[in-house]
């Protein structure tokens, strides 16, 4: 019987490939057994102390994954965050999570031996960790997952894409976000490897991520459609050794793919917020149609897991009727950190099925795919991150130069969204110095694009923001 627990499956692993390379870097490869053995050199510094979350602020390698992993076995639940992040908004989130203890590369220095492993505490239904999306309150929430949904997923993930011992996913996605999720564990726990790039590598032209994707065959990429769209306009510098390409966060449209679609690789479209452990929905893509708006299918439920269309009395719909995707079974996350308000789209029944309203509007297709249309709130995605508005909006307005602010999303000509921001300035004010604001309390994608610059904010006879008066800084797109 396999391990429900993310590191009892990484162990199961590690004992059966201890040879097998686990993480691969530029000057360093780690097999599966020197990884679990760091895991435990790691955990040693905290074993005898008693912590339900603890917050890892490192930058991506070897140490990063071992610190998650030894988080995990110790039976408490992670907190990532990129150290490039604004130090408040880190700062929030490790106090929102009532951290008692938070690993930094510091932490791993000089690490003592161990002379036998730890035991591993975890637990199936324990919270493994907690990522933070942006809320409508106006500051982040975090989302808990727990050890068998990521566990069901890597077997999903395992099934559907064929992968295993001898394949090498590129570690692409920042932590914070579900793809890192999916490189990192759907990976490790079926005993492939991840490709590591450093950072100057990460931030550089893409042509110097493939050439290090090349020095270390990598054999699955996985990013968002923008990421995709960049390959596919450069198809030759992708290696020979991708045979795998794996699309989600956001849509993803026919031409990004034209000429990838003559690598003879195999390319997937997917689907699933992060509340619902990284994906619900795989479809392939290199050998189908697109919709008549040119937008593939998201496919249909990966293993253990069931979406329906509901209506808004949550009753299912007819097969072709527009309604909300609605996700239940093994992946529907354990709730928000907290009972914010979002808490009420985690739903029980009365027998007690528990399922998670996405807030996205969708149909099944006469085959039994589902296709995704568009958000049901104001949500948005930018960069392939889900962006709230109103919360940007919520911190523009704490800037005392602006008299009033508000923030408005709006899509450029490839259907991709942008963020505009509307102000009243007070004197004194200056761009230069709302921006530095924004960039200490946001993430960089959260920042909008745009400014304009207001006599007053138009609002109809209700009193609401009047959309339809506002001016639209238009935005050419593109991958049109």
């Amino acid at each position: 019987m396999k391990a429900l627990t993310i590191y009892g499956r990484f162990k199961e692993i590690a004992d059966k490939f201890p040879d097998k390379p686990a993480v691969i870097q530029d000057d360093l490869t780690v097999s599966f057994s020197q990884l679990d053995n760091l895991v435990d050199r790691i955990m040693s510094k905290f074993y005898n102390q008693d912590h339900n979350f603890i917050g890892i602020v490192m930058g991506h390698g070897v140490n990063q994954i071992a610190a998650m992993l030894a988080v995990l076995k110790s039976g408490a639940a992670y907190i990532p965050a990129e150290p490039v992040l604004p130090k408040a908004r880190i700062d929030y989130m490790m106090k929102n999570a009532g951290v008692s203890l938070i690993i930094n590369e510091e932490f791993c220095k000089d690490l003592p031996p161990v002379s036998k492993p730890l035991s591993n505490r975890s637990t199936p239904d324990g919270i493994a960790y907690v990522l933070y999306t942006s809320g409508t309150t106006g500051k982040p929430k975090g989302v808990m997952i727990e050890n068998h949904s990521v566990v069901n997923y890597a077997e999903a993930f395992e099934e559907e894409m064929k992968i295993g011992p001898g394949d090498v996913m590129l570690q692409y996605s920042v932590c914070s976000f579900d793809i890192f999720v999916e490189e990192v564990f759907a990976t490790l726990l079926n005993g492939c490897a991840i490709a590591i790039p450093t950072h100057e590598i990460h931030e550089g032209p893409i042509e110097g991520l493939m050439e290090f994707c090349k020095r270390h065959h990598v054999t699955i990429l996985d990013g968002f459609p923008y990421f995709v769209a960049d390959i596919n306009h450069k198809p030759d510098i992708m290696p020979d050794s991708v045979n795998l390409i794996i699309s989600g966060g956001d849509v993803v449209r026919a031409n990004y793919i034209t000429n990838l679609k003559n690598r003879g690789v195999r390319i997937y479209n997917t689907y699933g917020p992060s509340e619902t452990t990284v994906c619900s929905n795989y479809f392939r893509i290199d050998n189908a149609d697109a919709l008549d708006d040119g937008t593939f299918p998201v496919g249909k439920a990966v293993k253990g897991v069931q979406v329906k269309i509901l209506d808004k009395n949550l009753k299912e719909v007819a097969d072709g009727e527009i309604g909300e995707i609605c996700i239940f079974g093994e992946g529907v996350g354990h709730g928000y950190l907290g009972n914010p308000p979002e808490q009420i789209n985690y739903v029980t029944l009365p027998d007690g099925t528990r399922f998670y309203r996405s807030g996205d509007l969708g149909y099944v297709l006469p085959d039994g795919n589902l296709a995704f249309l568009h958000r049901r709130d104001d949500q948005v995605m930018i960069l392939g991150r889900r962006v709230e508005p109103e919360e940007v909006e919520n911190v523009l307005n704490e800037y005392k130069e602006i008299d009033r602010g508000i923030v408005r999303a709006f899509k450029d000509e490839a259907g991709l969204h942008y963020l505009v921001a509307y102000i009243v300035p007070n004197v004194g004010f200056t761009l230069s110095g709302l921006k530095k604001w924004l960039e200490s309390k946001l993430v960089n994608f959260m920042i909008p694009e745009f400014y304009v610059s207001m006599h007053h904010i138009p609002v109809t006879k209700r009193g609401k923001v009047d959309v339809e008066a506002l001016p639209v800084v238009l935005k050419e797109g593109d991958y049109k």
